[in-house]
């Protein structure tokens, strides 16, 4: 089922947004091929057994949420001399043609209701261009959202034999006192032996509702490492793919969710096996207090051609509180017999022998489970390679359980 359009959308508000940034024409009429779209497009799919909808994306009203002439971000951006990290009003004016080229090759602008509302909407995000042989380190991207409604879009290109490593994070700017809206899409598009890590941090304000996807295309040996962090918003859906579409590809999506009070988590991570000798692990952990809610669907999709492919998942959610609730649907599909492959999904409490027998040694109750439940997240903090961004996650956590 789509959503209502917004009543304040039209073609003229698009028109305004591309004048206001002096866009191309190319880059206009993507945007308005967009909003065409959106009367015939469905929201994204959520998990559904009978009589039930897991996540309840109809509910959002976009005709409050969103605000497309009133958008307002503070954004940093820090990088090394030899990788470009611009803007992308900014981008358009001194790399169009690449731009051109690649924006909407990784992600479909048109998949569903949202892709093609922040296409159509879009007023911050980041162009990445790594070229040949560059091995950059130390791309930091930190956002504040300070408006009703903010669309972002970033793309990253990474040419061969280089390597990238960016760290985002996306916080509340000036407090508000009514629904926000979030959108944010990132497409990377891997070259030959190339590797890109990219770490997100989503600490948005709990009156936000939040929808991500971030999609990467891997060449032939490239890498597409993701780590995702999600504490905040009242309402995430967060989506995270590859699609290992060259030979000897490899990809590793680490997340971590850490809900509590009404918070809703629909975190998804999707990996593609489309060519040979292809590798994939997808890892992921989440704790829920109070009356927190959690859905995971995990995909491993090995295609026909996709000869010796390797692919792993497991996902565990550990529960505080009688009231709280995690639903998790990890999915093989297998059309290549020369695969190894497994699956696997936990939901449960802390252990209550582990609980007694620290307090049995003088730890006070809250400590004793503050201190297992840091160490449940200790296997994706592991995982965890950029140390800045593993601190980052380990306070979020440390401050949560306070």
């Amino acid at each position: 089922m789509s959503a209502q359009l917004p009543a304040n959308l039209s073609e003229e508000t698009v028109r305004e947004i591309s004048d206001a940034r002096d866009e191309p024409e190319w880059l206009l009429e993507a945007r308005l091929e967009a909003l065409d779209a959106l009367d015939e497009l469905d929201l994204p799919d959520v998990i559904q057994t009978p009589g039930r909808r897991w996540t309840n994306l109809e509910a959002l009203d976009f005709e409050s949420l969103v605000d497309p002439l009133n958008q307002s971000d503070e954004t940093v951006r820090e990088a090394p001399d030899d990788v470009v990290v611009l803007p992308f009003t900014e981008a358009l004016d001194e790399h169009g043609d690449l731009i051109e080229e690649r924006f909407g090759s990784v992600i479909d602008l048109e998949e569903n209701y949202l892709t093609a509302l922040s296409a159509a909407l879009f007023t911050t995000g980041t162009f990445v261009y790594v070229p040949e042989g560059v091995d950059a380190q130390d791309v930091k991207v930190r956002a504040e959202m300070n408006s009703r409604s903010l669309f972002s879009h970033t793309l990253v290109v990474t040419e061969e034999s280089s390597s990238v490593t960016i760290l985002e994070s996306i916080a509340s700017g000036e407090d508000a006192d009514e629904d926000r809206y979030f959108s944010n899409l990132v497409e990377i598009d891997a070259g030959e032996n190339s590797y890109v890590q990219y770490g997100s941090l989503q600490n948005l304000d709990e009156e936000t509702y939040t929808y991500t996807l971030k999609r990467g295309d891997a060449d032939t040996y490239a890498t597409i490492n993701w780590i995702e962090g999600n504490l905040g918003s009242r309402l995430t859906r967060s989506d995270i793919e590859t699609e290992l579409n060259g030979d000897a590809s490899e990809t590793k999506i680490v997340g971590a969710f850490f809900g509590h009070e009404d918070q809703h988590f629909d975190v998804n991570a999707r990996v593609w096996h489309q060519a040979e000798n292809t590798t994939a692990d997808l890892v992921t952990r989440g704790v829920l207090d109070d009356e927190a809610r959690s859905v995971y669907e995990g995909v491993q999709d090995v295609g026909r051609d996709a000869w010796s492919t390797n692919s792993y998942q497991r996902e565990n959610t550990l529960m505080l509180s009688d009231e709280s609730e995690a639903d998790a649907s990890p999915k093989l599909i297998i059309h290549n017999h020369d695969t190894e492959a497994s699956h696997a999904a936990t939901v449960g409490q802390v252990d209550k022998e582990d609980l007694f027998y620290m307090v049995s040694r003088s730890i006070p109750e809250l400590q004793a489970r503050n201190m297992l439940v840091e160490g449940f997240f200790v296997p994706v903090l592991d995982e965890i390679e950029v140390d800045e961004f593993r601190d980052d996650l380990e306070e979020l956590i440390a401050a949560r359980l306070q």
